[in-house]
């Protein structure tokens, strides 16, 4: 049966429930979550891309004995009640790094977790997005047509809410499912490590004074002066994009902010002739725009080199200058693909890039499986994943395989 052939799960078996709004419904909520039983599915729908930040606008959980509920944090704030009531409860989400940062602005943190999109990756499936997971696992297609919505609108419509409620409505027979995929190819104490880890999840959060380093196509600007005008387009539109709540794109795309800062305009007509400088935020905000690049131009604080982070330059630049980290790089990574294949994982599922990179840019000063083992746990790997790559890296370290078989 092909995948269009399955049937359809347009709607919740309970139907779509009403939106807490209220102090007295999320009383009544937490009150049936709490004697729910089991884990609870949760999900949280953002407004990414329009809304600045990124926080949690509908909060959906499901448990067993008490059904969905839909929440809006907006109208509530704080949803530590909810805290409460699950307990220790296991939740149950998709993707959930995607979700927790904005949870956990509402005071919504797991003490223990279960992630079905890692699961899936972990298990080797070929498509790990919710719908294809759903549909490869229980044999049901899913509604899905909001994923990009604003969903800070008021009120929600209808649709969408039933959108937002099928995401919790088949995580915990999904969990089941993919806890007897794992168990089968013995991997439930490896997605166990994964999980608990990603109960200690944080986002890496640039400093928000190296923050426009990070505006895409800075490195067409050579000169420390076209930098500072730069610098200071990114402060005046992030200022604006906070105060109006709007994403910083909405107001001008990073390619206008490079673009005027290689052009250093002197008046508004020949700041609006820059490309991306149009549409209402452009216009009505002209001075300010204008304002910041005269700022820059003058500025004496010109920007020097980023201040080292400790994190490697792209591979691509290694060759040239570190060509004995960049053998070790490129054999180890191909050795940990082939391991990676024989696992039925993806490769960076059985050891972060980002990991292996920092341990072949900066590798310990004794390279045998007992240093590299220490490295990586070091650089956050879980021990499951030091047991399957230590050797692989090590050997990989002392012998690596010459250029031009790279």
């Amino acid at each position: 049966m092909g995948d269009s052939e399955l049937p359809l799960c347009a709607e919740p078996a309970g139907g779509v429930p009403a939106v807490i709004d209220s102090q007295r419904g999320l009383h009544r909520a937490a009150e049936s979550l709490a004697a729910g039983a089991g884990p609870v599915a949760v999900d949280a729908e953002r407004a990414s891309g329009i809304r600045y930040g990124q926080r949690a606008f509908l909060v959906q959980l499901k448990r067993e004995g008490a059904g969905i509920w839909l929440i809006d944090p907006e109208a509530l704030g704080s949803l530590e009640l909810i805290q409460q009531a699950l307990g220790d409860a296991e939740w149950i989400l998709h993707a959930a790094t995607q979700d927790l940062p904005g949870l956990a602005e509402l005071g919504l943190t797991p003490h223990a977790l279960f992630d079905t999109e890692l699961a899936a990756r972990m298990a080797g499936l070929p498509r790990v997005g919710l719908g294809s997971v759903v549909e490869q696992l229980l044999g049901v297609r899913l509604a899905k047509e909001h994923s990009a919505a604003d969903w800070s609108k008021r009120p929600l419509p209808k649709d969408w809410l039933r959108y937002a409620a099928l995401d919790v409505e088949l995580l915990i027979p999904l969990r089941e499912k993919l806890s007897v995929l794992l168990d089968e190819q013995g991997k439930t104490d490896w997605a166990a490590q994964e999980f608990a880890h990603l109960c200690t999840f944080t986002p890496t959060v640039v400093p928000r004074a190296d923050r426009w380093r990070k505006t895409s196509g800075l490195s067409r600007l050579k000169s420390p002066r076209k930098l500072a005008v730069l610098r200071e387009l990114w402060e005046a539109r992030e200022s604006l994009a906070q105060k109006r709540d709007v994403a910083p794109g909405q107001l001008l795309p990073d390619s206008a902010l490079v673009a005027a800062a290689e052009a250093g305009p002197r008046t508004v007509p020949q700041l609006l002739a820059v490309p991306g400088f149009h549409g209402r935020a452009a216009k009505r905000e002209a001075p300010r725009w204008l304002r910041a690049v005269q700022e820059g131009a003058r500025t004496e604080d010109l920007p020097g080199r980023p201040s080292s982070t400790g994190v490697p330059p792209p591979p691509r630049s290694w060759k040239d200058r570190n060509p004995e980290a960049f053998r070790q790089f490129r054999t180890a990574r191909n050795r940990l693909a082939r391991r990676a294949e024989e696992l039925d994982l993806m490769p960076e599922t059985l050891l972060t890039p980002a990991v292996l990179k920092q341990l072949c840019w900066t590798p310990p000063e004794i390279i045998d499986p007992e240093h590299v083992e220490a490295a990586l746990a070091e650089l956050g790997a879980r021990p499951w994943q030091v047991e399957q790559t230590a050797a692989i890296i090590t050997v990989a370290m002392l012998d690596p395989d010459p250029l031009e078989d790279l």
